[in-house]
């Protein structure tokens, strides 16, 4: 192959990118809650502000390289120029300008779109407490007493106060649709507020890396009326299995790509349970070793020897 046909090869890579991408969903620019939307629009705000430094530098070099180019006679030649007050002006002023509006925007960002701040509204919010297993989700429904894996369902128009903690390593909570991802950590309670503004199935995911089982570690969130809800809650508490104490044992063991289960009772407390499974880790909190005796023995043996080397000296 010549060289000369490298460039043209070179240009079908940008058409080759666009082909790659044009399957792809772009769930986070088309959410279906509140907080995603307003995610949205926070990153195009954020993207717009960036393409006025962006997309003027980009013309200008276009510009420049073709008006002084070798063949144009007609451009000045200075060689010896260096400085341009107004140049000066406008390369200091316009970026500083639009880093204070973004810095305005994230920092107002920040605070309304706070994963702890509860969401303000008429409607009693639905509370599902979810736990990180190797490889799997756990959601319990405290108030109506049931759990499942691997799948959510809530009302659309209704909070919904995620409780979130892990019972393995360190993963990360996120439904794409809906907006926020937030830590599920071991010994730590995190929390995250999300809303439906319609009915819909979602995907939820695990956003770090956690292990072999990683990419089977998925779910299905479902937002529906309420009175679809309510009979969605009614059917699995009719579900054979019940989450009890030798059961969450057996489920909180490593397996990957988990179908969906369904519980219609569980321990109660469960996730307090699995918070203060791992008390030692929090900071402050005293750790008691237990000694083995023949390790107290040694170390009786010990004092007395010192004690004994003491008196001698004496």
């Amino acid at each position: 192959m010549s060289k000369n046909r490298y460039p043209r090869l070179l240009g079908l890579l940008p058409l080759l990118g666009t082909l790659l991408l044009g399957g792809c969903n772009m769930t986070l620019l088309d959410p279906k809650g509140q907080v995603g939307l307003d995610e949205r629009n926070l990153i195009i705000t954020a993207t717009l502000l960036m393409l006025l430094v962006v997309v003027p530098v980009i013309v200008m070099t276009f510009l420049f390289a073709w008006k002084y180019r070798a063949s144009n006679k007609d451009a000045v030649y200075t060689p010896k120029w260096s400085h341009s007050t107004k140049i000066e002006i406008a390369v200091w002023t316009i970026p500083v300008l639009i880093i204070i509006a973004l810095g305005y925007v994230t920092y107002k960002s920040t605070h309304a779109l706070d994963p702890y701040k509860p969401l303000e509204s008429d409607v009693k919010p639905v509370t599902i407490e979810v736990v990180a297993l190797d490889w799997k989700w756990l959601f319990i429904y405290p108030e109506q007493g049931i759990a499942t894996v691997n799948k959510i369902v809530f009302p659309a128009h209704t909070p919904i106060n995620f409780k979130i903690t892990s019972d393995a390593v360190m993963n990360s909570f996120f439904i794409p649709a809906l907006g926020g991802q937030i830590y599920a950590m071991a010994g730590m309670q995190t929390k995250l507020h999300l809303i439906a503004n319609q009915n819909a199935e979602m995907d939820g995911i695990s956003a770090n890396y956690s292990g072999a089982g990683f990419t089977g570690m998925k779910f299905k969130a479902i937002a529906t009326s309420q009175e679809d809800f309510d009979a969605w809650v009614s059917e699995v508490k009719k579900a054979p299995k019940q989450l009890e104490q030798a059961e969450y044992a057996a489920l909180s063991k490593q397996s990957q790509n988990n179908p969906v289960e369904l519980y219609s009772s569980v321990t109660p407390n469960l996730f307090q349970i699995i918070v203060d499974k791992y008390e030692g880790m929090k900071p402050g909190k005293p750790v008691h070793h237990e000694k083995k005796e023949h390790e107290v023995a040694a170390m009786e043996g010990m004092d007395m020897s010192s004690h004994s080397a003491a008196g001698a000296e004496e």
